[in-house]
């Protein structure tokens, strides 16, 4: 018996790779700017970088423009067609698809608009003229006009904004034949179509069918007795958060969004979820050293400096508060020198200490895991082990500092500063970001400002308290 032949697999040379494109085409604009060659030559560029972005996926032409200069990026803009800038500037950052619209007059972006989902446009309708939008709504037929009114009614961060309108229904009273007849319908199923939903005369959500066991059951076995009663939906108004916590735990592919009659008006898949996610961490990252949005790299200096400037402005203020604590101490740091030396390693590790708290109330109030009674079981720990590390490590620094000044007083107040300072980080770092989910902000977004000002102010003013009470 002949051996079957070995799968043949395709590698893909990274001169055809998305990095080898964007090389390729950084070396013809750099080819540009080095000498102003006739218009012929330019015109060989634009079609070697036209030819070369054609064959990329938005996704990677997206990449391509990321990595340019703006005025490279808008020249290589300009040699996308039509029918690709829309696909193009949903995979693009906000701050890089704010400098394509800018290039683009209204006309532009409502034809590359045209070939977009209802819930695609959406997506981009946030960052478009209210003109634009009403412009882009009046170009649609019909049923799109209304799907696109009613992805656009519903606010950011609720289910409902990531929902799109590719449902894929059938009636509970047909069997299976019927079924896969009227599947067959179909050019191509939507993507992420794991399972059909099985709704009842009036459009109703009665449960789901995967479809390997559609595929698999007997012709004449009617749907209603293979179907799964048992199905994950959310309301269009349900918050996004919790609909990705339970794609998390349940594995979905793909749930269904019924309204308040229990009928299926779309449905919200793994993608569109993975994409929130992403864009909600990337903002949190982004929030934790200060910057209010997106930043493109390339981007000008006073517009990077706008965006950075109020946590700085901020930070400024917590120092001052801090440096004031220090300067009601001069006269103790003027007797002993060495409380100037050892001062900031207390206010260090309490802020290491307590920005680990602070990681992880964060992570517990995104997953909907922390409650007032377990917000006291956290406080409880946290003190135990605040309390644990302070007399451990406050001990081993009290004998360092005891060992380089030979002063057995300076140790002492070093260990006791030390542990009080964790026990404060510990107070902080479950306070602030609950603090902070009280008042109806984003926990994660600042959080480190106020708790690094929070440890050094304490920490600066228990140790040297201690000095002065004790040493001086």
């Amino acid at each position: 018996m002949t051996p079957a032949p070995a799968p043949r697999q395709r590698e893909v040379a990274p001169s055809q790779s998305p990095q080898g494109h964007l090389e390729a085409v950084e070396r013809v604009v750099a080819g540009l700017h080095r000498e102003e060659g006739p218009p012929s030559d330019r015109a060989a560029a634009a079609r070697e970088v036209h030819e070369l972005i054609e064959e990329l996926h938005p996704a990677d032409v997206a990449h391509v423009l990321e990595r340019l200069p703006v005025e490279d990026r808008l020249w290589v803009w300009g040699l996308i067609g039509p029918e690709r800038e829309g696909d193009v500037l949903l995979e693009v950052s906000d701050a890089v698809r704010d400098t394509l619209l800018a290039d683009m007059d209204n006309a532009e972006i409502v034809a590359a608009t045209q070939d977009l989902d209802a819930d695609e446009i959406a997506d981009l309708a946030p960052d478009l003229p209210d003109e634009v939008v009403q412009d882009i709504i009046e170009a649609q037929d019909v049923e799109d006009r209304a799907q696109l009114q009613t992805a656009l009614s519903y606010p950011e961060g609720t289910v409902g904004s990531l929902m799109d309108f590719e449902v894929v229904s059938i009636r509970d009273d047909v069997n299976c034949e019927a079924a896969l007849q009227y599947l067959r319908h179909f050019d191509e199923l939507p993507g992420h179509t794991d399972a059909v939903f099985i709704v009842d005369h009036d459009g109703r959500l009665k449960g789901s069918l995967a479809l390997n066991r559609l595929l698999v059951s007997n012709p004449d076995v009617e749907v209603s007795g293979i179907y799964d009663s048992e199905v994950v939906a959310f309301r269009p108004q349900s918050d996004a958060d919790e609909a990705a916590q339970a794609f998390e735990r349940y594995n979905l592919i793909c749930a269904p969004v019924i309204d308040a009659l229990d009928r299926v008006v779309g449905r919200v898949t793994v993608d569109t979820v993975l994409d929130y996610v992403r864009d909600k961490q990337e903002a949190q990252v982004l929030g934790k050293v200060g910057l209010r949005e997106e930043e493109d790299i390339f981007s000008s200096v006073w517009t990077s400096a706008k965006n950075r400037g109020p946590w700085l402005a901020l930070n400024l203020c917590t120092a001052f508060v801090a440096s004031r604590v220090v300067g009601a101490f001069e006269g103790s740091i003027a007797q002993l020198a060495a409380l100037a030396a050892l001062m900031p390693i207390v206010a260090g590790i309490g802020g290491n200490s307590g920005n680990q708290t602070t990681t992880l109330i964060v992570r517990s109030l995104a997953l909907g895991t922390v409650n007032a009674q377990s917000a006291k079981r956290l406080l409880a720990k946290e003190l135990g082990i605040s309390a644990l590390n302070g007399a451990v490590w406050g001990g081993v620094l009290g004998v360092v500092a005891w060992a380089l000044y030979r002063n057995v007083a300076l140790g002492g107040v070093m260990a006791l500063a030390m542990l009080l300072n964790l026990v404060v980080a510990a107070f902080a770092g479950i306070f602030v970001p609950l603090a902070m989910e009280r008042f109806g902000r984003d926990p994660a977004v600042g959080s480190s400002v106020f708790l690094t000002f929070i440890t050094d102010s304490m920490g600066f003013f228990i140790f040297l308290g201690l000095a002065t009470v004790f040493l001086l």
